[in-house]
């Protein structure tokens, strides 16, 4: 694959562990960069990086919990010191969508939903882009979003508040870091077959060739990565005239 070139640039992604992160991760590191695997959960992103590692690529594992500052800061501080700058960022950490129809909202739910989904998203942004300018490196940051920003589904709501919240902090970002060179730019994936997507399948006992037509024009779920060559995208100088846009990746579902 001929692939947009990150080469010489030291990423961080959230969420790395699985799914869309750990295609994004690897792709990142194909493209040449040298890549921060942050997740919770640190065996399956150790396996990540030890995918990098065998293909060649170079990584490190960083346990990161998004919603605490203290571990967002470590994260951007391991960046450093590991490979000594900090250009790319994909901030795709997020948790499962609640469940509730909106007067049966349950609270804790909210809270776990909007501390990963959203207030993650402003923390990475707050100390991503501090690095970014410390350094004076004009950098790209890619959040990730969800089509559920444009067009909700019901009994989502913590969720669905949360993308839009993703989609305004985006918009936010590029002009306050616009000044400095920084481009921030998010992406709204569709139905994307990730652990998240399986167990909601799953749970509703549907095949895929009967559920998919309904959130798709092209009749099949996506695939991590073509979420994370859209991300290495907006990542790369191939986009470099391009911020505060949310690019979505549904194969058209949000106009239909």
């Amino acid at each position: 694959m001929n692939l947009p070139s990150l080469k010489g640039k030291v990423a961080i992604v959230t969420g790395a562990a699985m799914g869309m992160g750990a295609a994004t991760a690897k792709l990142f590191a194909e493209a040449g960069a040298s890549v921060v695997v942050a997740d919770v959960n640190r065996d399956l992103g150790e396996k990540v990086v030890a995918d990098i590692r065998a293909m060649g690529g170079e990584a490190c594992f960083h346990r990161t919990d998004v919603s605490k500052a203290d571990d967002v800061k470590s994260m951007v501080e391991r960046a450093v010191k590991e490979y000594g700058a900090l250009h790319v960022a994909v901030n795709n950490a997020a948790v499962s969508p609640d469940t509730h129809v909106i007067w049966e909202l349950d609270e804790a739910e909210l809270d776990r939903v909007f501390a990963v989904d959203l207030k993650g998203v402003a923390l990475c942004l707050k100390y991503e882009t501090a690095e970014m300018m410390r350094q004076n490196i004009k950098g790209s940051i890619v959040n990730i979003a969800s089509c559920s920003a444009f067009r909700p589904q019901p009994r989502n709501s913590a969720y669905v508040a949360a993308k839009h919240g993703v989609v305004g902090l985006t918009k936010v970002a590029a002009l306050d870091c616009a000044p400095h060179l920084i481009r921030v730019n998010a992406v709204a994936p569709g139905a994307i077959e990730t652990p998240m997507l399986r167990a909601a399948v799953d749970l509703l006992g549907a095949a895929d060739e009967d559920l998919a037509p309904a959130f798709t024009l092209f009749n099949r779920f996506g695939k991590p990565v073509e979420v994370a060559q859209a991300s290495l995208w907006l990542a790369s100088d191939l986009s470099s005239y391009v911020t505060g846009i949310t690019l979505p990746v549904d194969a058209g579902f949000i106009n239909r």
